[in-house]
């Protein structure tokens, strides 16, 4: 197994290659002035990169044009001169250190950042293999989706952090298959013992353990607490967030122990959610003070992404949610004035 969290909370510093070209690469200016202190977020459960299309087949997408499709400008519109560097991203769906930091080096190139600008927080460094197809008729492809873990990439120009400022991971609740609901009493904590039976799912459980951190945004001394959750499939069907637990507000979202204590000591708070799960209120999680932004369907014809701030979130002309988006899953996005 592999250890958790190395170097606490496995800070993944840039080192892998980049793929810089002319096309992608933009210069960016030093962080904006005191008149228009804007925190850009974005969510997105990006599939490992892997894109699932209609017909069985995948496409594997690069990480230049996954961030060419998600980045938006004011107006909301991607690919324009006005798309300025993001401040936080949270993700679904890596494959662990390796993959967060490249895209994290990649996401720098784009603006004309040094490697290492960007840095990654993954809960897992490198997962253990689980699943079989995942979907895709090529199995190379399906392959590329069997190392699932969630992560935090932030830019260092505009965000600091502690060591102690990182979260312990926590494990989602599910609905053990054969398991009567029972309203929420047969739920439980997905992590061993009450993980998936036989060898094939063992280890996927890890897919959604969570991750959390507290930053500092260096022009202000503002704290930041963001987020990443990825819940069972299960989720959907029955709302399941630990033991005998629906979640907040019948979700089967919770937030872990550490992750809370982060939480109340910040200002601003962001978390990013595929909950696998529809019809999941903007006011879910107002009793942190938090207000979920986007409508719009994020995965086919469902919404089961969301995205909750606590902040001033500027308005969007499409709704906080990316439609060019090159995953599986539409991007949400908020831009935060402090």
């Amino acid at each position: 197994m592999s250890p958790l969290f190395p170097s606490l909370g496995a800070v993944a510093l840039a080192t892998a290659a980049l793929l810089p070209t002319s096309s992608i690469t933009q210069t960016q200016e030093a962080p904006t002035s005191a008149a228009d202190r804007v925190l850009r977020v974005y969510n997105n459960n990006i599939e490992n990169l892997v894109r699932n299309n209609a017909d069985g087949t995948c496409t594997r997408i690069s990480g230049p044009d996954h961030l060419t499709s998600m980045l938006v400008d004011d107006n909301g519109n991607t690919g324009t001169s006005g798309v300025q560097a993001p401040d936080l991203l949270i993700v679904q769906q890596v494959r662990g250190t390796g993959q967060a930091t490249a895209y994290a080096d990649q996401l720098g190139a784009k603006f004309g950042y040094p490697a290492g600008t960007y840095r990654a927080l993954v809960a897992w460094d490198d997962p253990e293999e689980w699943g079989s197809s995942h979907k895709c008729s090529q199995q190379s492809l399906g392959d590329l989706k069997k190392r699932q873990t969630n992560g935090i990439i932030y830019n260092t120009r505009t965000l600091s952090l502690a060591a102690g400022d990182i979260s312990k991971y926590w494990s989602a609740g599910w609905l053990k298959p054969g398991t009567p609901y029972n309203g929420g009493a047969g739920c439980t904590l997905y992590k061993p013992p009450n993980n998936d039976d036989g060898t094939t799912n063992e280890h996927k459980w890890k897919r959604t353990s969570a991750l959390a951190a507290r930053f500092t945004i260096r022009e202000t001394g503002t704290t930041v607490f963001a987020a990443t959750m990825h819940l069972p499939e299960q989720n959907g069907g029955n709302a399941c967030a630990g033991a005998g637990y629906t979640g907040i507000a019948d979700s089967g979202i919770h937030v872990g122990t550490d992750a809370t204590s982060l939480m109340n000591a910040s200002t601003i708070r962001v978390i990013g959610i595929d909950a696998n799960r529809t019809n999941i209120a903007s006011t879910t999680l107002g009793g942190f003070g938090m207000t979920g932004y986007g409508a719009k369907a994020t995965s086919g014809s469902r919404k089961i992404d969301y995205l909750f701030v606590k902040g001033a979130v500027r308005p969007s002309n499409i709704d906080h949610t990316v439609g060019s988006t090159k995953s599986n899953h539409l991007a949400l996005y908020g831009f935060i004035d402090f």
